[in-house]
This record gives structure tokens, C-alpha cells and sequence, in this order.
């Protein structure tokens, strides 16, 4: 028997408990893809699972100045987010099914004040804080998706 699961083999049921929640706690690996935005070129994880919209960014310690993640939804609905476990200060774009930006939220670090999309939007997505106030982006701007996407 191999050292490893040995050791597996012995560990108390407690042990393995809190080895899983460990885990659990751990990023998943999300596919990224390249989005652009008022010319510049964004590496998003992304989200399509409801496992994998309920976490988010949540428990993440630090967010790349150039990434973030991108919620896909099956159609167009009021969205709603909320900062449930997330450090981290975001700014969200709801975004229409061709990209058009619908509206920009700034989200506050552990809030669980939920914030909803006034207009039905088929994506969220969620960038480091003022990432789109520094590129002069506004409604009605273009996020240019990959050609094939969702």
C-alpha cells in the first residue's frame, strides 16, 4: 500500500472532514476567455453553473488588474449580486446578449446588500473596482466578447 493512502486509510473521520472543507474552500479552476473593453484586453474566469455563479469570487484574497469573471445566464432576466463572503471591491456591468453594457454598479466589499440590474441583462460581470471608470466606460459602451461565446 502506497505511504499516501496509508496514511488516508488511518486518519480519523474528523480529520477527513476538515481536510474536504479545506478543499472546498479552495478557487476552482474556471475557463478564461478574452474579453476587450474600451480597447483594452481582460482575462475572465467564467461562470456557468449555478455552483459556479453562487461562489464567485468569493474568498479570493486578490484579483489581477486585468481579470475578473463574467456570470452567464441561459436568457435575459433581472439579475441580482450580492458580496457575501467576497474582500474584494468590484465593479459590476450588467451586459446585454450583444455585449452593450446596461448598467455599472460599485460593489462594497462583504455587503449583502443585494444589487439588482434594472433592465433584463444575459451577462454580469464583475472587474476589479473602477477598472471601467479609469477606460472612460459607460452604458452603452461595448464589451467585445469571443466570437463563439457563451
Amino acid at each position: 500500500m502506497k505511504p499516501a493512502l496509508a496514511a488516508v486509510r488511518r486518519a480519523s473521520p474528523a480529520v477527513l472532514v476538515l481536510a474536504a472543507l479545506a478543499l472546498s474552500a479552495c478557487p476552482r479552476t474556471l475557463p478564461l476567455i478574452p474579453v476587450q473593453i474600451g480597447g483594452v484586453e481582460f482575462r475572465v474566469e467564467v461562470a456557468r453553473s449555478e455552483e459556479e455563479k453562487k461562489r464567485g469570487l468569493m474568498h479570493r484574497r486578490s484579483l489581477g488588474e486585468r481579470s475578473g469573471m463574467i456570470f452567464v445566464y441561459e436568457a435575459d432576466e433581472h439579475l441580482s449580486f450580492w458580496m457575501k463572503n467576497t474582500t474584494l471591491p468590484l465593479t459590476l456591468a450588467f451586459l446585454s446578449r450583444e455585449g452593450e453594457i446596461l448598467q455599472i454598479e460599485e460593489l462594497k466589499p462583504l455587503s449583502l446588500k443585494p444589487v439588482t440590474s434594472m433592465r433584463a441583462a444575459r451577462y454580469a460581470l464583475e472587474l476589479p473596482l473602477g477598472s471601467l471608470q479609469r477606460l472612460g466606460v459607460r452604458p452603452g459602451d461595448r464589451v467585445q466578447l469571443p466570437a463563439d461565446f457563451p
